[in-house]
């Protein structure tokens, strides 16, 4: 097991440093890049566990990926119907995106595959994305849950489509918003026989249509409402090159460490700033942090920005509704900001946090109460009472969770003693330099295997 020891900043945080890509678009670059015909350059790619998983498992099925570079990779194509049966479970790991989206390519293949995944991948709850496929005529089946009925989780055995069926046209309405249901029915849809409409409460981030979008593919969206009608379609999708931008999500850790430490002073470049995954910028703006964002044009159909981070006093706001929607990787992160601002930070309509890695709410409870700030855990989210001085050093079991474990080191830069923060191998799923750019910018860090 690997442990940190994060000891408190005696100076002030102070560099540029970039971040690695976005992982949500690395697994839909991998996926449609497979789907293509022909060969597909996908360039900025970090090596994040959950991104490797998606390519190991698409090499599974016969996709040859070839690493011309430590960041670039070469997808080799077949189209819609190139993939073959895999000769073993297909692993995803600790990736709810790569077992999700998955689910709507293998609902249309012709071959029987089961995905499997790591122990607290293996809770998760799937049906969500297992009941609109199924309502399209998809064949999948799972593990009955053990405490909530009506809920299945991993292993998944999906297919085989039978000969002479095709996916049916779907109407779906999504109770929740959440962009990897919504990939799935869109992925699903490349193959069906009529047209799909997904409608979701809010608009959750949006790089699966706008990506389908570039490749030609008969997609709209209006609002929340996203359309795809393959009538008159080619169903081929041309080979395409793209170059991933920065992922806001990990950034968020650097600037959030720039607010806390007093004095500090943190660029991160490259970030993606598109408008549906800013939700933590525009929270960490109304809490009055000091925070810059400065456009450098586009990656991919991607805006891509500079963002400029320094220490700032904090005060509380409400944190609910689409922001939330839009920010819900980054609660945790947003709850480390919360717990240096003055008066109660109300976090709401944040339910779906009890389905992550782990119960994100509870244990960011946890985590919070382990540093001596006082919270009141709700259904649906947190109340967090700023805490002005300095916190107390804590022992946190991160329960798998690479976002806990990220936010716990964070908090631990201002507390009065080195923290531990146990079980931190699971950082590597999304930010494998996570560790060397905290030491980068001046924190100090050790590592304890």
């Amino acid at each position: 097991m690997t442990t940190l020891v994060v000891h408190p900043a005696t100076k002030a945080l102070v560099g540029s440093v970039p971040v690695p890509s976005d992982k949500s678009i690395g697994h839909r670059a991998l996926l449609l890049g497979a789907l293509c015909e022909g060969d597909s350059r996908i360039r900025g790619f970090s090596h994040g566990e959950d991104n490797v998983s998606t390519a190991n498992a698409l090499r599974a099925m016969g996709i040859v990926i070839d690493e011309p570079s430590p960041t670039e990779l070469v997808v080799h194509g077949k189209g819609l119907h190139g993939l073959r049966g895999p000769e073993r479970d297909l692993d995803c790991g600790n990736s709810g995106t790569t077992m999700r989206l998955m689910c709507g390519i293998l609902a249309a293949q012709r071959f029987r595959a089961t995905l499997v995944g790591d122990e607290t991948l293996s809770r998760r709850p799937m049906m969500r994305v297992v009941g609109p496929l199924r309502a399209r005529g998809a064949i999948i089946d799972g593990r009955r849950h053990p405490t909530r009925e009506g809920e299945i989780v991993a292993p998944l055995v999906v297919g085989p489509l039978p000969e002479g069926r095709e996916l049916m046209g779907l109407e779906h309405e999504s109770p929740v918003s959440s962009a990897q249901v919504k990939s799935a029915v869109l992925l699903s849809g490349l193959y069906a026989a009529g047209a799909t409409r997904f409608r979701e409460p809010s608009v959750s981030r949006d790089h699966t249509e706008r990506m389908l979008g570039a490749l030609g593919c008969p997609i709209r969206t209006v609002g929340p409402l996203v359309e795809l009608d393959p009538e008159g379609w080619s169903r081929k999708m041309p080979t395409f090159e793209i170059e991933i931008p920065g992922d806001l999500s990990a950034a968020a850790f650097m600037l959030v460490a720039a607010q806390l430490v007093e004095g500090s002073r943190v660029t991160t470049r490259g970030v993606g700033v598109n408008p549906t995954r800013t939700g933590i910028l525009e929270i960490a703006r109304d809490m009055g942090a000091g925070l810059a964002v400065e456009p450098q044009g586009e990656r991919g159909g991607e805006p891509v920005a500079e963002v400029h981070a320094w220490s700032a006093p904090l005060h509380s706001v409400p944190i609910g509704g689409e922001t939330v929607a839009r920010a819900i990787d980054e609660i945790p992160i947003a709850c480390a900001l919360a717990s240096r601002a003055s008066g109660t930070t109300r976090i709401r309509d944040a339910g779906e946090l009890r389905h992550k890695e782990s119960d994100r709410i509870a244990t960011m409870a946890g985590v919070l109460r382990a540093f001596g700030i006082a919270c009141e855990e709700k259904p649906d989210g947190l109340d967090v009472e700023g805490h002005p001085t300095p916190l107390r050093a804590a022992e946190i079991e991160s329960k798998g969770d690479h976002r806990i474990a990220m936010t716990a080191s964070v908090l631990a830069l201002v507390a009065d003693g080195p923290s531990r923060i146990k079980d931190a191998a699971c950082i590597a799923t999304s930010y494998p330099k996570f560790v060397a750019t905290l030491r980068g910018l001046g924190a100090v860090v050790d590592v304890e295997a």
